[in-house]
């Protein structure tokens, strides 16, 4: 997808003093350094952004068409060094549960989605924080379709649910462990026990002594599983089982912070919407005095006058006071997602590694069980190497011989 840029959801922060004060601007622009030292230029009437310097025609920029990828702009402010914030397919996003609020397009053009406001698709392009990483302070600054409910999640609760459902998973690692274990423990128990079963026990002879080898053999191979389960218990089992023992804790901590930080933009965002209102109702109401004073001049419409538009200039200013407010609380939002997000990314990237380093101890465990099986057998293969039939003959014979004189004819 085409990722664009966050717009501003009201005027710019005031310019830098990099303009010449012989030649100023038009009324509506405002100049910007880049954070390379290049000069920009933002209309606060439409929020266009251009490098180039707009011309004295109020409101003209030299060159109209807009520069893909050429000014940084983060959740509104056209600020120097800030990240650039990313939202995908944000005009298609759901609203969070319990909300029926459909996606507003504001005069500016920007669209607002469950209290967030979020790019037009005429802005220009965005880029990535990191791009080619698929990193999540990327991909989760809109809400998600719910499967399991009439609403929406939030991106950070994917992220959260990512967290957990890892955790769930290490934790049936652990348990299939558990259970490799406890066949191992009663392989090696069989073995032991098989061991010290009479059967065979009067063969005689290098025969006898082959056979006898290879049921001790058993009793060692049994204590290398015993060992090859004691390690897998607490080389393989335990880590899985204790890594992270606060993790729970931590991700309620996680929640708790950014969702406090959510709660905050949606407070601000009624106080903007209700300033709004204030604003266009002493605006009409300054519009039908002005009307008044057309049909008839009086001094107690021109008094009337003068309160309405006082009034209509104080409900401006608390507008702007409620839209700073909120673009500061959604820049901290932002903040705190980008800073959060990248640290639930670590937190995964260290699950995994401990995970595999873990697996790769249970392959060693296994092939050294394997080479230690294979000693026992060493002395059985040597001992079958060396049964004599006729030797065992001689044995056998010199042992259990009843007499050398053989029998003779009856002679008359």
């Amino acid at each position: 997808p085409r990722h664009r840029p966050h717009p501003p959801f009201s005027l710019p922060p005031p310019p830098l003093p990099v303009e010449d004060l012989k030649d100023p601007l038009p009324p509506q622009w405002r100049c910007f350094m880049s954070p390379q030292g290049r000069r920009y230029y933002v209309n606060t009437i439409n929020n266009e952004t251009t490098w180039e310097r707009p011309s004295s025609t109020p409101g003209t920029p030299k060159t109209p068409h807009r520069h893909k990828n050429s000014l940084p702009a983060v959740n509104g402010f056209h600020s120097g060094g800030s990240p650039l914030h990313h939202v995908e397919n944000s005009h298609n996003s759901q609203v969070r549960k319990g909300s029926t609020a459909e996606p507003q397009v504001r005069p500016s053009g920007h669209l607002t989605i469950n209290c967030v406001t979020f790019p037009s698709l005429a802005v220009v392009e965005q880029q990535l924080l990191k791009p080619s990483d698929w990193s999540y302070c990327d991909y989760f600054w809109a809400d998600k379709k719910d499967a399991q409910a009439n609403g929406s999640i939030s991106g950070f609760e994917v992220l959260l649910q990512k967290q957990l459902k890892g955790k769930q998973m290490q934790k049936e690692m652990a348990e299939f462990i558990r259970e490799r274990i406890k066949i191992e423990e009663e392989y090696a128990k069989n073995l032991a026990k098989l061991s010290q079963i009479p059967l065979a026990g009067q063969e005689e002879g290098t025969l006898g002594e082959a056979w006898a080898q290879l049921k001790t053999s058993l009793a060692d191979e049994a204590e290398v599983h015993l060992k090859f389960s004691s390690k897998l218990q607490s080389e393989v089992e335990k880590p899985l089982l204790t890594f992270r023992e606060n993790f729970k804790k931590d991700m309620k901590r996680f929640d708790h912070h950014i969702a406090d930080l959510r709660k905050q933009l949606v407070g601000r965002y009624a106080s903007v919407e209700k300033a709004r209102k204030a604003l266009a109702d002493r605006q009409k109401e300054l519009e039908l005095k002005t009307q008044q004073q057309e049909i008839k001049l009086s001094s107690k419409i021109e008094e009337d006058i003068k309160k309405a538009r006082r009034k209509s200039t104080q409900a401006g200013d608390d507008l702007m006071r409620c839209v700073d407010l909120y673009n500061q609380s959604q820049s901290k939002w932002f903040e705190e997602m980008v800073t959060t997000s990248l640290e639930l990314e670590r937190l995964e990237v260290e699950r995994v590694e401990m995970i595999r380093q873990h697996l790769c101890q249970y392959t060693t465990l296994r092939h050294e069980t394997d080479m230690f099986n294979q000693s026992t057998m060493e002395p059985v293969d040597q001992l079958l190497q060396c049964v004599d039939p006729s030797k065992d003959r001689e044995l056998w014979v010199k042992e259990n011989k009843t007499g050398e004189i053989r029998p003779v004819d009856i002679e008359i």
